[in-house]
């Protein structure tokens, strides 16, 4: 009888949990919102982002040796490509998911290229900047997790950019200070020369002012048309998939009114929402919504390479594997229940008798 012996190189089922206690340590608000999908859109959805949390902490810690670190991630990502991945559990996991959703090549390396732009400590002129900033390591994770959940339409294509922009733009204004100390400076320079902010005297010592208030609300107030622009899209994905991302926004359109609440103050304060927050918003994005207008809107200028290279991609049929060695969807199913079993028994070891 023959002895089937696995690929080395597929991800394994320690493979995706790793890849899930990243996203959990990681971000607590995608591990939120990533709990309402289906298992199997799950599974991938951590691929993802292990990979793109990886990629994100290299370029942090690459110091002096910025052009290396790259480069070794450059060449990570052609190896999984290729299907022969890196020994670490991102890059299995990433292997699979390219090839199982048929991703094209153009959407990772964009996203590369929005690292290499951060370790250029690219400065960004106009709003128009930031988002062809924003399109590369957000928007590229929106087309990517469209693409996870079996939906490879145009329209729905830009609105998933739409909403990675709108997050990535919350983020900035959320972390001008943190940036600002790190020596980095996102906001748009004809911006900051409007409100009579030098970039050079802010990052020397980043202060708030009203000028700066002006700023970080004209970021939001952009962040929150792409909001809008974004909700079409929802409808347009599978029912199942739909809470989830709904969540997301939601969620991160909170952050935005957090900083609103903090006085626009993302120097010397950090916007949060609170676990119990997150809590109602997630148990309202799984109520139903109403169709909002707009889904054919023409996609950002600064994402519309990211959906040309999604349209012009061949996709071909993809390798099944045996229903009995495809167990990822089982594997975090039961990843969860081992989770809730566990809480329950600390919670009954603390409780009085």
């Amino acid at each position: 009888m023959p002895v089937f012996v696995p690929d080395p190189s597929a991800a394994s089922p320690s493979d995706w949990a790793a890849c899930r206690a990243t996203i959990r340590a990681g971000s607590k608000s995608f591990f939120a919102a990533s709990m309402l999908l289906p298992p199997k859109v799950r599974v991938s959805a951590y691929g993802l982002y292990a990979f793109c949390r990886l990629s994100d902490d290299a370029v942090d810690a690459a110091g002096g040796n910025r052009g290396a670190s790259l480069a070794r991630l450059e060449r990570r990502l052609t190896a999984a490509l290729a299907g022969r991945p890196a020994d670490h559990p991102a890059d299995r996991a990433l292997a699979e998911v390219l090839a199982r959703h048929t991703i094209p090549e153009a959407l990772p390396r964009a996203l590369l290229e929005g690292f290499a732009w951060d370790l250029e400590g690219r400065r960004y002129d106009t709003l128009s900047d930031l988002a062809a900033y924003a399109a590369r390591v957000a928007g590229t994770v929106g087309a990517m997790m469209t693409l996870v959940m079996g939906v490879r339409d145009a329209d729905a294509l830009a609105r998933a950019c739409d909403l990675g922009v709108a997050m990535q733009l919350t983020n900035i204004a959320r972390d001008v200070g943190e940036d600002a100390r790190a020596g980095r400076l996102y906001l748009p320079r004809n911006w900051l020369d409007a409100a009579g902010i030098d970039p050079g005297a802010f990052l020397a010592d980043p202060r708030l002012s009203p000028g700066l208030q002006r700023v970080v609300a004209d970021l939001l107030t952009a962040a929150a048309e792409l909001y809008a622009r974004a909700e079409p899209g929802i409808a347009a994905l599978p029912l199942g998939c739909r809470p989830a991302i709904r969540a997301a926004g939601t969620i991160y359109a909170e952050i935005g009114r957090a900083v609103e609440v903090n006085g626009l103050d993302s120097v010397t304060r950090r916007a949060r929402v609170s676990g119990a927050h997150k809590a109602r918003l997630l148990a309202r994005a799984v109520l139903p919504a109403s169709r909002a207008p707009g889904l054919s809107a023409p996609p950002l200028p600064e994402t519309a390479f990211l959906v040309e290279a999604v349209l012009h991609h061949p996709v071909l049929a993809s390798r099944r594997l045996p229903p009995w060695w495809n167990v990822s969807g089982q594997v975090v199913r039961v990843l969860d229940l081992i989770e809730v079993l566990e809480e329950r028994d600390a919670f009954r070891r603390s409780a009085p008798s």
